[in-house]
């Protein structure tokens, strides 16, 4: 269960805090994390994922994996952290992972270590109304944030939504490919979108799991731990669990409960939860209303490696047709 120290020299925040300081590091970004619930920003990630989607149509082929999936995500993270489209071209250049890339996983680190380092020395000469400027007038149990504190939210807010949303993209057009009944049946009744995103991120949720420390001796099933050791949170494996999900391989979407861990469960729940669904209900609904015909061309799945474990996840790539409607 590998830490990621490797990679960056800070915890992230606020996911790797214990309460209270948690809560108070959560408490501080929900602003900003918590505008996709609102209409007004739901029509900017609209119109984004419209102008998208329309550059695509027609074209003999386009490859959604780096030509769509990757650049809707940056552009929209550059409306959640209030910040111009502009700065997404230099994020679009980092890939799919701002960390791992084959050998060369630290040197990824280290760019985003030092353009995250740049934008917060930036911020504080000249204090702005996006993410990094906001940070500046943070006060965290009444002083403000250190500059490591800094790093280690923006660190998480960068790392944590990319491939996740980047996978769900490119899996769902996958998936819609193959099943236009279900798309045209989904836009018939709009409100199912939102229960056929909750399924998506199930099934195609890739972040198969995140390590904690165990704080003193325990057991985890029949397994002793000990202190200081790392444990587990498989999350890919819980979406899959058979006495929670029936026929939990097969995309229903409309599976109703739905409680899987896609995002993570309880006071660790994701802060970015609405705006990856505000993403994924807009393309699902722009899917239907802007094509006709989705052809796959060609495709490589993904995969991750946890020593001799395999997991396919994503894909490498993914080469499709998009028709108008």
């Amino acid at each position: 269960i590998p830490a990621e120290t490797n990679v960056r020299s800070v915890r992230q925040l606020p996911i790797e805090a214990d309460p209270p300081l948690h809560k108070a590091a959560r408490d501080l970004l929900k602003p900003f994390f918590m505008r996709p619930a609102k209409p007004e920003y739901v029509a900017q990630i609209d119109a984004l994922v419209g102008r998208l989607i329309e550059s695509l149509l027609g074209e003999p082929e386009v490859e959604i994996v780096r030509g769509f999936a990757l650049p809707l995500q940056s552009l929209a993270l550059t409306h959640l952290l209030g910040m111009p489209e502009a700065a997404a071209e230099e994020w679009i250049g980092w890939g799919i992972h701002v960390f791992h890339d084959g050998e060369d996983s630290a040197g990824k680190g280290s760019v985003l270590d030092r353009y995250i380092r740049e934008r917060i020395a930036a911020a504080c000469a000249h204090p702005g109304d996006d993410l990094f400027g906001a940070m500046t007038r943070m006060e965290l149990n009444g002083r403000p944030l250190t500059t490591d504190e800094m790093v280690g939210i923006a660190n998480l807010t960068f790392a944590g939504g990319r491939d996740t949303v980047i996978t769900a993209v490119a899996s769902i057009i996958a998936y819609f490919a193959d099943n236009r009944a279900a798309l045209e049946r989904l836009c018939e009744d709009p409100k199912r979108i939102a229960f056929a995103v909750e399924e998506f991120v199930r099934v195609t949720s890739p972040l198969t799991h995140i390590g904690r420390v165990c704080p003193r001796p325990t057991t985890v099933g029949p397994h002793a731990v000990a202190a200081d050791a790392r444990v587990s949170l498989c999350w890919a494996s819980a979406n899959f669990d058979e006495t929670v999900f029936d026929a939990p391989e097969e995309i229903r979407l409309d599976r109703m409960p739905n409680p899987h861990l896609g995002f993570g469960s309880g006071h660790h729940n994701c802060l970015g939860a609405a705006q990856a669904r505000a993403i994924l209900r807009s393309l699902i609904r722009q899917l239907g209303e802007q094509t006709s015909t989705i052809t796959i061309l060609g495709q490589e799945q993904g995969e991750e490696w946890f020593g001799a474990v395999r997991r396919e996840v994503g894909f490498r790539f993914l080469r499709v047709n998009m028709q108008p409607r």
